[in-house]
């Protein structure tokens, strides 16, 4: 384990031992707060969302782990927006290699019920990585700014099945199957994939891809023609020059220039930048993560796809790992 880590497991065994209220006072409430990155006179507000790590709707454990899992981090902050009549403006910053399919699609639906329900404008704002399920939640922003660096793109599925089949024969390990089906143990590790399970896993992998380009193909309307999206959509991901050419984001850029266009779309000469998180002393500015390195085993938690090769189906860019 890094040294990094291991000094952060130390910390959190520290905490558990701490009482409540030492908890609460290193860490804040235990409620969602609002907290100001950007100070303004305006009574307006722009609120900036994360979506980091590996998009999952799993649930996150551990001693620090109020945040829940990614998908309900998000649903809750836009709930939180959406009753604030003060709220005209909503960044997404989006550091992530993307992660399952199901989890992907429910934040984008999110981000789209939100825009329905209230009519406020939302602004994609791509850090580092904003890959497969990453981008998916961007299409569904009104416009998509990107820092010079950041990798996206990855549109595309993959579904992972590893086999243990070799091993346990030469370990002498046999495992017994009793199935009503041939195909009802289709993916197990303990056996190779047959010419028709691999039918059946790609007919599923071809109905989500196309799921994942009709979002894109939508969020892009006017923006990307259909044959040029199915051609540059294999699974590649692209710098943010490439991406600008290609029609899939709408401008390179900071994040002042992410803030600039929240507030040009909501008409608002001036506007507060607020935040929401359970950790009010861990987020001092608009560059601080969520929590930050106090607890690896969380962040384990929801990078465990890459790590385990957790069988499944992803919008997902593989390399990524923890």
């Amino acid at each position: 384990m890094k040294r990094s880590a291991l000094l952060a497991s130390a910390l959190a065994v520290a905490l558990a031992a701490c009482s409540p209220q030492v908890r609460i006072d290193l860490l804040g409430e235990d409620k969602l707060q609002e907290v100001v990155l950007l100070a303004s006179e305006a009574r307006e507000k722009v609120v900036m969302i994360d979506v980091e790590g590996t998009i999952s709707s799993a649930l996150e454990t551990g001693f620090l782990a109020r945040e829940k899992s990614v998908v309900a981090r998000v649903f809750e902050r836009l709930e939180r927006a959406t009753a604030d009549p003060w709220v005209k403006a909503v960044i997404i910053r989006l550091d992530t290699p993307g992660g399952e399919v199901t989890a992907s699609d429910i934040v984008y639906h999110e981000v789209l019920r939100f825009k329905e329900r209230t009519g406020i404008p939302v602004v994609g704002l791509m850090m580092s990585v904003a890959a497969s399920g990453g981008y998916y939640i961007a299409s569904a922003c009104d416009t998509i700014v990107a820092h010079p660096s950041t990798l996206t793109g990855s549109i595309g599925v993959i579904s992972i099945f590893p086999s243990v089949e070799a091993l346990m024969a030469k370990v002498g390990v046999e495992v017994n199957v009793i199935k009503s089906g041939p195909v009802k143990d289709s993916g197990s590790p303990f056996r190779a994939l047959t010419e028709e399970d691999k039918g059946i896993f790609q007919g599923i992998i071809d109905e989500y891809y196309e799921g994942f380009l009709a979002v894109v193909a939508e969020g892009r309307k006017g923006k990307i023609a259909d044959d040029d999206l199915r051609r540059i959509a294999d699974g590649r991901v692209y710098t943010a020059p490439q991406a600008l050419k290609l029609g899939l984001i709408d401008a390179i850029g900071y994040f002042d220039d992410a803030f600039d266009r929240a507030r040009d779309l909501a008409s608002l000469a001036r506007a507060k930048l607020v935040s929401y998180t359970y950790f009010p002393k861990t987020k001092s500015n608009i560059y601080a993560s969520r929590l930050g390195p106090l607890s690896p085993l969380d962040a384990q938690v929801v990078d465990s796809i890459v790590g385990a090769l957790k069988t499944g189906f992803y919008y997902l860019w593989l390399p990524r790992t923890p």
